[in-house]
């Protein structure tokens, strides 16, 4: 499932994506016929995904799985996507990232109108899904 139309700009730091998803009746996250904004984290999340692909070393036989073990700070400025008729407009930019770790930044918005903002942690090449030591 692919929700994002293109990467429009990106950086080591920064990638920028639009989205006409959101409008489509037949978008997979739509759930009565809604799209609520709590969706656009996965609209970030998939341009995260394609920031780190992006910025695979060319030689990488293997590519490294991210998980998305966080999301914080996260204000909802609307109820629903799906009647927003313009574009989205996707922004993750990376905080900070280790070996294994990356903190995004990222926004959802449309026509210089904020929709939702918040962080993100993503854990990379985790060998289990328990990777914070927690058992079943």
């Amino acid at each position: 499932m692919c929700l994002l139309n293109s990467v429009l700009t990106w950086d080591q730091i920064t990638i920028q994506c639009d989205a006409v998803s959101h409008r489509s009746a037949t978008n997979p996250l739509r759930a009565h016929g809604r799209l609520g904004s709590v969706c656009g984290i996965e609209y970030a999340a998939q341009a995260m995904a394609i920031h780190g692909a992006l910025l695979a070393p060319m030689d990488s036989a293997i590519p490294r799985i991210g998980y998305l073990v966080s999301v914080r700070g996260t204000t909802l400025h609307v109820a629903h996507l799906e009647n927003i008729t313009t574009d989205l407009l996707i922004k993750a930019d990376c905080i900070t990232a280790s070996a294994n770790n990356i903190l995004y930044e990222f926004s959802v918005s449309t026509c210089g109108q904020l929709l939702l903002a918040g962080r993100a942690t993503v854990v990379l090449n985790a060998t289990s899904p328990f990777i914070l030591g927690e058992s079943a």
